[in-house]
């Protein structure tokens, strides 16, 4: 079952098309990165899953129930997190947690038992501090907390981890990662190196269209260009290894930085066979040699060419 769908779906701004006949889908129980530059359109994506933004044309089903501008009837199995979360600085996590129990219906007991369980969850049991001296991190974590209290099947985090150091952004992928199956998430990011670490499903969008979807080894395997490292000693086994007459045709791929070579191509066990062949009888011995499988930064750089 696909949790959320978009279906030829189209947004201009004046006379500046954003959207451009999209289509994705999210599996229930996935993890999506929706990728893309900034300003590709990911945000006015998301603002029209939630209702926020009226699109031009196309529809959007969350569920199953169609999204409607204005309406909140399919927010209601909606979490969000924007990229910047804003709360009322003089009130403490579980006090802001309480009135968003009680904006969302739910009872104060409930209230009080899911927003004790999320903060474990998110790594803030036990801090009683006013919210307005957290840091951005902080924010971020009580943010994915609100935005999981009413038990949401879809959790929409924009831009969640662009502004975080190394140490906050590995504290949000964490936890994302622990509700995988209970939610489902869309991860929108341009950051692809946080994509691929914790998303299974992944759509690319460029020039307002969709450039790549499946999961990451599908799209992997359909952009497959491996690569092979190789770094010499000294810049006269370099200069003899790329002279070879059986090196020269490979180097039409290939990138060179002083005593390292990277060779790419399609076939990468024909070049890793020439390699060898031509370091044996050539006597050359590299001091490092390595095959490097394709990045999502590569492939998304790739489609997008």
């Amino acid at each position: 079952m696909n949790i959320l769908t978009i279906d030829k779906l189209s947004k201009s701004f004046g006379t500046q098309k954003v959207i451009d006949n999209l289509n994705f889908s999210v599996p229930e129980g996935s993890i999506f990165g929706f990728i893309g530059q900034n300003g590709s359109g990911k945000t006015t994506t998301m603002k029209m899953v939630l209702g926020l933004l009226k699109a031009d044309s196309g529809k959007i089903t969350v569920c199953g129930e169609t999204v409607t501008y204005g309406q909140i009837k399919t927010n209601r199995q909606v979490g969000y997190l924007p990229d910047v979360p804003e709360f009322y600085n003089y009130m403490k996590p579980l006090e802001y947690l309480a009135l968003c129990g009680e904006i969302s219906g739910l009872s104060k007991e409930e209230t009080k038992s899911r927003s004790n369980e999320l903060m474990s969850l998110v790594g803030l049991d036990g801090v009683k501090k006013r919210m307005g001296g957290f840091s951005r991190g902080m924010k971020q974590r009580l943010g994915i907390a609100q935005a999981l209290l009413s038990h949401p099947k879809l959790l929409i985090c924009d831009e969640p981890t662009s502004a975080l150091d190394p140490v906050g952004r590995k504290e949000i992928l964490d936890i994302l990662q622990k509700i995988k199956g209970s939610t489902t998430v869309v991860f929108s990011t341009h950051i692809l190196s946080d994509v691929e670490r914790i998303c299974d499903h992944v759509a690319a969008l460029h020039n307002g269209c969709i450039a790549v979807s499946g999961t990451l080894s599908e799209i992997k395997t359909l952009h497959k260009r491996d690569s092979l490292l190789l770094e010499f000693t000294g810049s006269e086994d370099i200069r003899i290894f790329t002279s070879d007459k059986r090196i020269v045709p490979l180097l039409a791929h290939s990138e060179k930085r002083n005593t390292e070579i990277i060779m790419h191509g399609t076939n990468i066990e024909h070049i890793h066979h020439t390699v060898i062949s031509v370091l044996a009888e050539t006597n050359l011995c590299p001091s490092k040699m390595e095959i490097i499988e394709p990045s999502l930064e590569n492939l998304f750089l790739e489609v997008i060419q």
